[in-house]
């Protein structure tokens, strides 16, 4: 008993010289972590405290913690509210469509640009592609609204060329969706397509000298080199769009929402906002927003496990 207590204490002692010395060695880099670090702690894992929310019947004059406990009262609200099932539904699809179009996307024109040996049009088509990114959502929002007005849009005037009749794009509850997912993705392609261009950067060079001798085609290069070796980045990317697929954009869906097309653009954040906060039923939109949370946790840790046992690629 002694001696283990004796090598468990020198054990100890050695882990603590080893960080003291870690510590001096690079001690530039650890006061560099310190900001984010701090940034988390403040603003992210803080305020999870005040979830209990969620839990109570809150009152503005009691506070969070002297507020009187509701149990699952408002999960229950929520839960049993007719609204629940077209809002489940509404976010799955919009997130999803979201997933299956903005998610290869990127990875091909990735792959293209990758190709392009000239460096003027290379650089040329990057930052068009990539500028789109710095506009601000009210902006885009403004521009699509602009540019598919039913009577003064460019694209119902083209259509009128064609003998087309105009379509109110954002008044038609089947096109909104569309109109979400596909203005998104010109507005990020270029950005998420940067991330698998860096992994591109890093392929070795000598397997497409390799597949040269061997006469393998562009297509086969592709296919058998870029791809395999961005495989983990997509992974990891995939995964981390899949952990936030409940948790899609607030702020453009509540901008392009208007009377004529709720049916499919309500989704859980807006009616968050509009019964929750616009009422100041704290509680209830706490309950919603840790409902939300609980999920995006759930398809996280999903599909990590399948990716790992799949591919062998996951975050942890």
């Amino acid at each position: 008993m002694y001696s283990t207590a004796l090598k468990q204490q020198k054990r100890k002692v050695s882990i603590r010289s080893n960080l003291n010395k870690a510590f001096k060695r690079h001690w530039q880099l650890y006061l560099l972590v310190i900001p984010p670090v701090l940034y988390f702690l403040i603003f992210k894992y803080i305020p999870m405290a005040n979830a209990v929310i969620a839990f109570k019947d809150y009152n503005v004059v009691q506070g969070i913690w002297g507020s009187e406990w509701a149990g699952l009262k408002y999960f229950k609200l929520f839960f049993e509210n007719p609204s629940f099932w077209p809002l489940v539904k509404n976010t799955l699809v919009l997130s999803l469509y979201t997933l299956l179009v903005g998610f290869p996307i990127p990875i091909i024109l990735a792959l293209l640009l990758n190709e392009i040996r000239q460096g003027i049009f290379k650089r040329s088509v990057q930052m068009v592609t990539y500028a789109p990114y710095f506009i601000s959502t009210v902006v885009i929002v403004s521009m699509l609204t602009l540019i598919l007005s039913p009577r003064l849009g460019i694209v119902n005037d083209v259509l009128a060329i064609f003998g087309l009749e105009s379509i109110n794009f954002l008044g038609e509850p089947g096109m909104f969706r569309s109109v979400y997912v596909w203005s998104d993705v010109w507005q990020h392609t270029g950005y998420n397509a940067i991330i698998y261009i860096a992994a591109l950067a890093g392929v070795n060079p000598e397997l497409y000298e390799a597949a040269k001798v061997d006469g393998a085609s562009r297509l086969q290069k592709i296919l058998h080199i870029d791809i395999p070796s961005i495989m983990p980045v997509m992974v990891i990317i995939l995964i981390l769009n899949v952990g936030n697929i409940m948790a899609i954009g607030f702020e453009k869906v509540y901008l392009l929402q208007n009377p004529l097309n709720l049916a499919t653009s309500e989704i859980i954040a807006t009616y968050v906002y509009k019964v929750g906060l616009l009422n100041a039923n704290f509680s209830f939109a706490t309950a919603v927003g840790l409902f939300n949370s609980v999920i995006n946790l759930i398809l996280l840790l999903s599909v990590n496990t399948i990716a790992k046992r799949i591919s062998n690629n996951s975050l942890w």
